[in-house]
């Protein structure tokens, strides 16, 4: 690893100053105004990626393109697809970054920028990586492919409709999905599972307009409360989600990942202070871990209805409408579990009550297995960089394209350099930069072995 470490040290500055340039674009895919900016962006890391040697086709969608990539093609070595996006959150609020969230700033050893964490950053990571392999080895030593998409942030429905259409582009040996950060500074991880999602609406109308509440009040329907106690009968105070069926595809962690999961330096205290709450709710049987990694949930995300102005306006709403989601965990299924949804609201309805459920979009819980030869290797590699190998960890969060990604049963390593302090999403957004010095290490070592092993 000599030579990579010392072309990583040699070219600090100028990598530093190649990706400020790529995050000074401001490529916020869910702003209309910044489709321009979009583009540059995509043509940016293009640009990167021709220099490598790579043929880039770029793949008009509805909204923006998405980039495809082909290596020098490398014979007798395993194919690996890398999997990013160019596309960024809104900064706001604005008045929060302490540096303008477009103008890259280094401040105690953490790059400031919107894109830094999430995830410019990590694309230039592999990029640089893949440069760093070309430069002191003259080749690389794996055939690649890279999917560059510009919608993550608003939903991926560009790659979706592509890789649906186009499957045999996930065929490859290995798939390399950077998008997410370990579990601690010095503690190296990998997400060997996602939580799926249901995007949904409950509306609820119990009567043809308001009405004043001291003269129908205690007898008319009263939307809002129909509405909460519908919800009460979705969910327990105990955590326990009521929908008949919905428990029954959920599968256990292994014995292996509890025990992994029981020596993260993850304390209770810790992630309470984290959330900023004074206690934690859920299921109590389990722990707090297992609550965000593997088992299910049922979130109310914004509650509409009635008079919320200045003042008061003493009304019986006639309507209400609740935002929810359900979490998913493996084995469920994202149509199933929205179906289910659906049915037992129409049960729990009262009579004087029209209840709608709108299911806006469902994602499949994602897994991938600790025994595939890329994860060995990507363990591997870490342990070279870090010292340390990789504690196999879940997201409860969701990336919807990851299940897209699997369709040729090619191996999924989610494994990124970020911290979970890196305000993702959140003003003043950070990479710490021996996190991204170390990532081009490790992704480095990562293709060397993958590519050392493919050719035994």
């Amino acid at each position: 690893m000599t030579a990579l470490s010392d072309y990583v040290a040699r070219e600090q500055a100028r990598l530093l100053a190649d990706l400020s340039d790529w995050l000074r674009i401001p490529s916020i895919s869910t702003q209309p105004e910044h489709a321009a900016d979009c583009r540059r962006a995509a043509a940016w890391i293009a640009g990167r990626l021709e220099r490598l040697g790579c043929r880039v086709e770029t793949i008009a969608t509805g909204g923006h393109p998405i980039l495809w990539a082909i290596g020098p093609e490398v014979r007798g070595a395993p194919t690996v697809l890398c999997y990013g996006h160019y596309d960024v959150q809104p900064p706001d609020p604005v008045a929060e970054w302490i540096s303008p969230a477009f103008e890259p700033t280094v401040r105690d050893g953490m790059l400031f920028a919107r894109g830094t964490a999430d995830d410019k950053g990590q694309v230039f990571c592999v990029v640089a990586a893949l440069e760093a392999l070309k430069a002191t080895r003259g080749s690389l030593p794996v055939n690649l492919r890279y999917l560059i998409e510009g919608e993550e942030e608003t939903g991926s429905h560009g790659l979706a409709e592509l890789l649906k259409r186009e499957p045999d582009r996930t065929r490859a040996d290995a798939v390399l999905v950077t998008d997410t950060n370990i579990v601690a500074p010095g503690q190296p991880s990998a997400d060997v599972g996602l939580r799926g999602i249901v995007h949904a609406e409950i509306h609820v109308r119990t009567l043809k307009a308001d009405l004043h509440s001291g003269l129908y009040g205690g007898a008319a329907p009263n939307a809002i409360e129909t509405l909460w106690h519908l919800l009460e009968k979705l969910k327990g105070e105990d955590g326990r989600i009521r929908i008949p069926g919905f428990y029954d595809r959920v599968k256990r962690p292994t014995a292996k990942e509890l025990k992994a999961w029981r020596a993260l330096p993850m304390k209770e205290k810790g992630f309470k202070a984290e959330a900023g709450a004074k206690g934690l709710i859920g299921e109590r049987k389990y722990s707090f871990i297992e609550r965000i990694w593997s088992r299910p949930t049922l979130e109310v995300h914004g509650i509409v209805g009635g008079y919320t102005g200045a003042g008061s306006k003493t009304v019986i709403p006639a309507e209400a409408t609740a935002k929810i989601s359900l979490r998913l965990v493996p084995d469920q299924r994202g149509t199933e579990a929205g179906a289910q949804l659906v049915k037992a609201v129409k049960r729990l309805a009262p009579k004087y009550a029209e209840v709608e459920v709108k299911v806006f979009s469902t994602v499949d819980p994602a897994q991938t297995p600790l025994d595939s030869r890329p994860f060995e290797m990507m363990d591997a590699a870490f342990r070279e960089v870090w010292g340390k190998g990789i504690a196999p960890i879940r997201s409860g969060g969701s990336i919807p394209i990851v299940p897209l990604l699997q369709q040729r049963r090619a191996p999924v390593v989610m494994a990124g350099i970020g911290l979970p302090d890196d305000r993702l999403h959140a003003p003043n957004e950070k990479l710490t930069l021996e996190q991204l010095w170390k990532g081009i290490l490790l992704f480095g070592r990562f293709f060397e072995l993958l590519g050392e092993d493919g050719h035994q």
